[in-house]
């Protein structure tokens, strides 16, 4: 399949999904699908990841070990649940107003004859500044449906596609005795990483001066479990763990995860799109 790339694509189109020189250890299972003669395959995935300190040195190994969606599938996996997740934000509340529901124009403007204009029965003609509008929008319902082991396995796929740009970094919470922006940056180019390229922070708790030595970066989101959501992993050029972090995406997108009864995470919030 070909790949197209343009400067606003996300990185799963270039992802280590894709290429086979990349994986560590894969193994495949087929699930039985109800009603159907086709099994149901779902990949594992074993990376090993670096684990370094504050300083930046290393000091150990982890490993990281979702399911996955099949080669030949997971593009089209991935992409379902994009949709859905960018696509239930918007709120539906764009609005115009038809001829009808403009105020005013009942009555005439001017004679139909002997004025030498064109004729015009209403001021509230699309044709005029301040009348209806044609085929304007209206409020609607955008929210589209997706099951939910599918959109787990979007994310899995999604995290398992981008365990090459991952680095794990013991927990650094009360490394920073006061917020300041300068020494975040500092710590994250000893971690090998450009405070210039987009990152993305996965934490089980975020500490008040660990927020706020962040929040002024620009290329940077800190999230957590509860805010973890496919487009910020798809859009980061680096994904930066701590181990605890690491812990709930194996209990979760893992090989042994049992997700069901869990809580469902919760999209990140923000500013929804108003059409």
């Amino acid at each position: 399949m070909a790949t197209f790339t343009s400067p606003t694509s996300l990185s799963f189109l270039s992802s280590s999904l894709f290429t086979a020189s990349s994986r560590k250890a894969v193994k495949s299972v087929a699930l039985s699908r109800p009603n159907s003669s086709k099994p149901l395959s779902v990949t594992y995935e074993l990376a090993s990841l670096p684990v370094l300190n504050f300083s930046g040195e290393k000091v150990g190994e982890t490993y990281l070990d979702l399911r996955s969606a099949p080669p030949e599938t997971a593009r089209a996996v991935v992409h379902r649940a994009l949709i859905t997740d960018r696509q239930n934000k918007r709120r539906g509340t764009a609005s115009t107003l038809t001829r009808g529901e403009v105020r005013g124009g009942g009555r005439k403007p001017y004679p139909q004859k002997a004025t030498g204009r064109a004729r015009r029965g209403s001021q509230t003609t699309p044709l005029r500044p301040g009348g209806g509008v044609v085929f304007g929008p209206k409020p609607r319902d955008w929210s589209i449906k997706i099951n939910r082991k599918e959109k787990r396995l979007a994310i899995s796929t999604a995290l398992s596609s981008a365990a090459g740009s991952m680095t794990v970094v013991e927990d650094f919470g009360d490394k920073f005795a006061a917020p300041k922006t300068r020494d975040f940056t500092e710590a994250m180019r000893r971690w090998g990483l450009d405070p210039k390229e987009k990152s993305m922070f996965l934490m089980t708790e975020v500490a008040d001066n660990v927020r706020f030595s962040s929040r002024n970066i620009g290329t940077l989101k800190m999230l957590t479990p509860r805010t973890l959501n496919l487009f910020d992993i798809l859009n980061a050029d680096k994904l930066v763990l701590t181990p605890e972090a690491v812990n709930f995406l194996n209990a979760r997108y893992g090989v042994d995860s049992e997700g069901d009864s869990e809580e469902e995470v919760v999209e990140e919030g923000g500013e929804s799109d108003e059409n």
